[in-house]
């Protein structure tokens, strides 16, 4: 079964987290992918670690988790671009190719005659997707950008954590991974674009850009007021009760999203005559009087154990949930019946297939395909430049001793 992106040929000059991510995607999807690494050294990834892949024998193999979870279904070619002939090997691989994706810092692949204006001169369809912290324009376009940084740039540090406790980041790399969300959908649009025109253009998305485009109700909540949301901890700015509860024997997730729900919350809970005091009967009054609230529900859920909120709410149809530990998740019937985790076997594991966490992406008619395992350094070098530009064994070995691959 062929996926959507079947035939798409994507010059990967990614590393780190939002460009692979990036990548990935259209890798799933069936795009061919070659991802382009220093020679010896590779993507910064492979050496974020521990904790490494499993071998066969549960001892460390020689690839990082880390490298593996953001680079499958991907070749992975080396290339030294500060050669003149490694960048004379690129420009003849991209001359193939309909996309090209990189997270270098601002004017860094110009500098080896690799920027936009110069290859689209030479290739105008290409599609040319740059992912940098702060954009191609702008007072901070030469600064290098990391998550932390633009989490806290981006104004999320200054909404999580617990009111009177310090700015909080957020427990996985957002920035990155969204940065690369907004990248892939952008390629689509303009491969779209490409199919009809034929022609090609430049991509320019900041990490800063899509971590203020994400900061979604929140941000309007300031637009519309001109006032700084305060940090709220585990609870939502505009529902009440909408949050982390305590129970008998440890904490739930309580999301009740509606009025016709606080009454059935409160029929459940024994307390009906909440009701009747205007501090609770509507969502906005709940709003308005959060710590009330929030203190007489605390109290209320504190006197029966988790498992018995959880399903008592599930069969009136209020929102709840267990907050589950990465074992319980794994371990989740939910999350198990939509395959979350793919095992694909891989050179440096032996005979033990390496786990990933697998596509979200569901498609009745071309489903997500697992074709390539998170490649080895420079796994596919001489298979790629045999296949695109008819190399034999002999010339990329030649290569390889000038350090060019």
């Amino acid at each position: 079964m062929k996926g959507p992106l079947d035939g798409l040929k994507v010059f990967d000059l990614t590393r780190i987290l939002a460009g692979p991510h990036c990548t990935q995607i259209l890798g799933d999807l069936g795009a061919e992918v070659i991802k382009i690494e220093r020679p010896i050294v590779g993507d910064d990834t492979r050496n974020f670690a521990p904790p490494y892949l499993p071998d066969d024998a549960g001892q460390d193999s020689s690839e990082s988790a880390y490298f593996a979870g953001t680079n499958r279904n991907k070749r992975s070619i080396t290339l030294n671009l500060s050669d003149p002939e490694g960048q004379a090997l690129a420009r003849r691989l991209i001359a193939d190719c309909d996309v090209l994706a990189e997270n270098f810092k601002t004017g860094t692949l110009a500098k080896y005659g690799l920027g936009y204006e110069q290859l689209h001169k030479d290739f105008p369809r290409l599609v040319y997707c740059s992912i940098t912290g702060f954009g191609h324009t702008g007072p901070y376009a030469d600064r290098p950008g990391y998550d932390a940084l633009i989490q806290a740039m981006g104004g999320v540090m200054s909404l999580t954590g617990e009111p009177d406790g310090e700015p909080m980041k957020i427990g996985v790399s957002i920035a990155d991974m969204m940065a690369g969300m907004y990248a892939g959908m952008s390629i689509l649009a303009a491969v779209r674009h490409q199919q009809i025109t034929g022609e090609g253009q430049h991509i320019d998305i900041s990490m800063l850009d899509a971590h203020v485009a994400w900061l979604a109700n929140q941000g309007m909540n300031f637009l519309a007021t001109g006032e700084n949301p305060p940090r709220l901890g585990n609870m939502h700015p505009n529902i009440v009760p909408y949050q982390v509860m305590p129970s008998a024997d440890g904490y739930f997730v309580l999301s009740v999203a509606n009025d016709p729900a606080f009454e059935r919350f409160c029929a459940l809970a024994g307390c009906e005559n909440l009701l009747e005091d205007d501090r609770f009967r509507t969502a906005v009054e709940r709003v308005r009087n959060r710590d009330h609230v929030t203190e007489t529900l605390n109290g209320i859920t504190r006197q029966h154990p988790s498992t018995w909120w959880l399903e008592g709410l599930e069969k009136v149809k209020i929102g709840c949930g267990p907050i589950n530990d990465l074992q319980q998740v794994f371990d989740d019937p939910q999350v198990k019946a939509r395959e979350m985790v793919v095992e694909m076997d891989h050179p440096a594991t032996g005979g033990k297939p390496a786990k990933l966490i697998a596509s979200p992406i569901k498609m009745s008619e071309t489903p997500v395909r697992y074709r390539h395992a998170p490649p080895m350094l420079g796994q596919h070098t001489e298979e790629v430049l045999g296949e695109m530009l008819g190399m034999s064994t002999a010339d990329v070995t030649a290569l390889r001793d000038k350090g060019v691959v």
